[in-house]
């Protein structure tokens, strides 16, 4: 069974399963996070979800690069955590399965090529209290002890 973080799921409410993967990105003392904007200014860990026929390892490398421009290596599963929410950019109903990794950034090759995804370099205790879900601060916090 996996840890549920959020909201109880609704009984009444039909949710869509949707795997994705999100990335704990140390690098000089500090972590690797985007702000994303829309629908509300949220900060979380790079990530997203798995597109049809991809791997959990390549939807790392391209969510990562899409939110933050960077290039990553060494990508190593921690766990999981699902959480039940509502996606406007999808207007559906999810359970999200949040797989969560860590990796080394690279390279900034880029700048996001998501709209409205801003890079920042937090400290990682900073990022463990203000990452947006419970689930994401959970994950950092954890890694922030062996960090």
């Amino acid at each position: 069974m996996i840890r549920r973080f959020g909201k109880q799921p609704d009984p009444n409410r039909r949710y869509k399963p949707r795997p994705g993967v999100y990335a704990i990105l140390p690098r000089g003392g500090n972590l690797l996070v985007t702000l994303q904007e829309e629908p509300e200014p949220e900060l979380q860990l790079p990530g997203g979800g798995i597109d049809q026929g991809e791997s959990p390892i390549e939807a790392l490398h391209r969510e990562v690069l899409e939110e933050t421009g960077w290039s990553i290596a060494r990508p190593r599963r921690l766990g999981a955590f699902r959480r039940f929410v509502y996606m406007p950019e999808y207007d559906m109903w999810a359970e999200k399965i949040c797989m969560i990794y860590t990796a080394h950034p690279v390279r900034r090759l880029s700048d996001p090529h998501e709209p409205g995804h801003i890079p920042l370099w937090l400290a990682p205790d900073i990022a463990a209290q203000e990452l947006g879900n419970d689930g994401d601060r959970h994950f950092v916090s954890r890694f922030v002890t062996r960090f």
